[in-house]
């Protein structure tokens, strides 16, 4: 990537709170033009809304509102694959609808996106996906989530093979647990966040912005192409 950042389009899923919104206000304090692919609004003052259910069978819509902003554009695009869902079920029960919901979103719609995106970009493009400390190792009751985030991985990793020397780079940035409202609802009781406190090297959480930092270094740096990199402060092992 060039820079001058001020010749970029960042394209962010589900810019509209957590990662993806402190994502968005550090990418538009670079000077880039920064859209939000969701169903809900990012609210930050200069970035463009398109609303769109990424798990949709028809995504006409998203077709056509994404080459309407982007078809004129002569400069890179930063595709960031943030939106996620977070199911929980057993391997050793039937949770299979969670599956594939967690597919949908976390694998299948990031593969659909890159092909509607990647016509478009020039060189110096790049397309993060954001992974989690789950992509590579696993803990008991969410095997959807933890499947589908190995699967994002893999994803990453075949993205990184297709693009060849096209001058696109990929990567993936997995974060830790990070202070956002889907850690917090997936939070049965304080004492268990305490605990999860307790087992982070640095004794706190993540912040969205420290995260933000990392996707922006990755998405700015082509040396990280094919890259899993965690972000997670560092964890207590068992």
């Amino acid at each position: 990537m060039t820079n001058n950042s001020e010749t970029h389009t960042v394209l962010i899923t589900g810019a509209s709170k957590g990662i993806g919104k402190a994502s968005a206000a550090l990418f538009l304090s670079k000077g880039m033009r920064v859209i939000n692919l969701s169903r809900s609004k990012c609210a930050l003052n200069g970035v463009e809304n398109i609303k769109a259910d990424l798990m949709a069978e028809d995504w006409s819509a998203v077709e056509s509102s994404l080459k309407a902003r982007l078809s004129d554009e002569r400069r890179p695009i930063v595709l960031v694959h943030n939106a996620a869902i977070f199911d929980g079920g057993s391997t050793l029960e039937d949770c299979s609808n969670a599956m594939r919901r967690s597919y949908e979103l976390n694998v299948v719609a990031p593969l659909r996106l890159n092909a509607l995106v990647r016509p478009l970009m020039t060189r110096s493009s790049s397309i993060i996906y954001i992974g989690s400390t789950l992509s590579e190792k696993a803990v008991s009751g969410i095997a959807p989530y933890v499947a589908s985030k190995h699967g994002m991985a893999g994803l990453m990793k075949s993205t990184t093979q297709d693009l060849g020397n096209s001058g696109i780079h990929t990567a993936m940035v997995c974060p830790g647990f990070t202070d956002t409202e889907m850690l917090r609802h997936n939070i049965p009781s304080s004492e268990v966040l305490e605990s999860i406190k307790s087992n982070q090297l640095m004794g706190r959480l993540i912040t969205p912005g420290e995260i933000a930092e990392a996707i922006y270094s990755v998405a700015t740096q082509p040396v990280f192409n094919g890259s899993l990199i965690h972000a997670n402060l560092g964890q207590v092992e068992h």
